[in-house]
């Protein structure tokens, strides 16, 4: 199935982020979200077709934000360094939902979104990488809840179309796991290991000659159940089928891909963030793009976002 021309990508943004991530699609306002991790900042723009519509609009933060969600009758929720925050307005004040319940001085919240009952689930990051120390929380009514850990990076979470599967990435293992959801509770539970990738060759660095094919970050559900994996290092996205066989690979535009996400008025443009932080000079020089939001349209659907509802 082609589901993509690799040149129809389209660049949303002129001036790239370091490192993006977390895109929604919000359908009321016909804007794509998204964060800038580093930059400390979170942006927003209106989108037509493939095209922005006015300018990035920034919302400068104290701290890195790992991911943001929308919130039922307007606002943002937010997993920042030290804790989860609520918006109810753009650029407003932020509430403290729940402290971050590690050490701040060593972790942060990465990647994370809401489920379809409207709870926020976001992992977390141990910087030094020599350590499984991540972990998976979600915070409902009655507080934040661990759900899963031993990981280094936690990435790449979504939801099968009928919200009883989880998908879970470990970035530095180059593996994305799958969990039994039960939807009354949030709770997971019977892990598998959904689709193993080819860990990096030793010594590896961009520009090499041997083979790679980079290694799982942020990702998406679309309505046929296929989980699209955004392939950091690889410059392609990996669209997997409900038992986790690759049913196609999709060339991006820069090397770094960070998170995929579905939006539209018919939910078939796909957005991607990427990221430029730390690249080398060689990259960036072939790659000035590097960073920045691009667009494109799909023959399959993707999943509204979830809300947050407290």
């Amino acid at each position: 199935m082609t589901l993509i021309d690799p040149s129809s990508w389209q660049a949303l943004t002129a001036e790239p982020d370091g490192l993006s991530e977390s895109p929604f699609w919000h359908p009321r306002e016909q804007r794509l979200y998204w964060v800038d991790i580093p930059g400390r900042r979170i942006a927003r723009v209106a989108v037509q077709g493939l095209q922005a519509q006015g300018a990035v609009e920034y919302w400068p933060l104290s701290q890195e934000p790992g991911c943001i969600a929308p919130v039922q009758g307007g606002g943002l929720v937010m997993a920042l360094r030290d804790g989860i925050y609520l918006a109810r307005e753009w650029g407003g004040e932020l509430q403290l939902l729940a402290a971050a319940p590690y050490d701040t001085t060593r972790l942060r919240f990465n990647d994370g979104k809401c489920d379809a009952q409207g709870r926020f689930w976001a992992g977390s990051l141990y910087e030094p990488k020599d350590q499984a120390l991540g972990v998976l929380y979600m915070l409902d009514g009655q507080g934040l809840h661990v759900m899963m850990d031993g990981v280094v990076t936690a990435n790449g979470l979504a939801w099968s179309p009928d919200g009883r599967t989880a998908y879970w990435a470990d970035t530095a293992a180059h593996q994305v796991r799958a969990f039994d959801v039960d939807l009354a509770t949030g709770q997971v539970s019977s892990s598998c290991v959904f689709h193993q990738m080819t860990p990096k060759p030793a010594g590896w660095t961009w520009g090499d000659d041997s083979l790679y094919g980079g290694r799982p970050d942020g990702a998406a559900v679309d309505s046929e159940g296929c989980y699209w994996s955004a392939q950091y290092e690889g410059q392609r996205l990996l669209r997997l089928s409900p038992t986790g066989e690759v049913l196609a690979e999709v060339t991006t535009p820069v090397p770094c891909p960070t998170m995929p996400c579905f939006g539209g008025a018919d939910l078939k443009t796909l957005f991607i963030t990427t990221s430029r932080q730390g690249r080398s000079a060689q990259e960036l020089a072939q790659y000035p793009d590097a960073g920045c939001v691009f667009a494109t349209r799909v023959t399959v659907a993707g999943l509204p976002v979830n809300v947050y509802r407290g």
